[in-house]
């Protein structure tokens, strides 16, 4: 017998909001609304705190400063960013950027666009789990490559990439790194 009502499967991309966290959210919202970036007055200064305990609560749950956390609308303008902003800042020290098929739309859609603007893309082919190794990255190298992306865990299938040896790979060779972590961060142990 067929359920009558469907039945979500993709909470990873979305998921129903923790009544506790609904509650926060509302009273921020409702008490604590003020612009952060004017701190010149009261309300300002509530929702800068709100942002920086915000930045610290990010930067221990990857390991990192909170000065290195820098806040987007979201993961998808987050890898744009990254990904761009790489080939307009190394561009002329290289065109070659290298990463595996199965990476999310998010960082497939910026590297087509390169590579139609005169990029170098190597597309690395994933295993059957979904997953790319360190030799594939080293082998994919050269001295024109300027960016390597790889996700930490694919958003599909939920297959973990060896990512501490790729970034070995790749600050061996001197080479940006970019892991979208969007689908391991909360649930896997991540250490920038």
């Amino acid at each position: 017998m067929m359920p009558t009502t469907p039945i979500y499967l993709d909470n990873n991309a979305s998921t129903p909001m923790d009544p506790r966290v609904l509650d926060r959210v509302a009273d921020v919202m409702q008490s604590d609304y003020g612009n952060p970036s004017s701190t010149t007055h009261v309300f300002g200064r509530r929702a800068a705190d709100l942002v920086e305990r915000a930045r610290e609560q990010v930067a221990r749950l990857i390991g990192a400063a909170a000065g290195e956390i820098v806040f987007t609308a979201g993961a998808t303008e987050s890898c744009n960013l990254a990904i761009k902003g790489a080939a307009e800042m190394y561009g002329g020290r290289g065109n070659r950027l290298v990463a595996c098929l199965s990476e999310h739309k998010a960082v497939l859609e910026p590297l087509r666009r390169l590579e139609n603007q005169g990029f170098s893309v190597v597309w690395l082919l994933p295993d059957r789990d979904a997953r790319v190794s360190a030799d594939q990255i080293e082998n994919a190298l050269t001295d024109q490559t300027i960016l390597v992306s790889v996700m930490a865990a694919n958003n599909v299938v939920g297959s973990i990439n060896p990512i501490a040896e790729i970034g070995k790979v790749a600050k061996r060779r001197g080479v940006l790194f970019l892991c979208d972590a969007t689908q391991a961060a909360g649930k896997t142990p991540i250490d920038v």
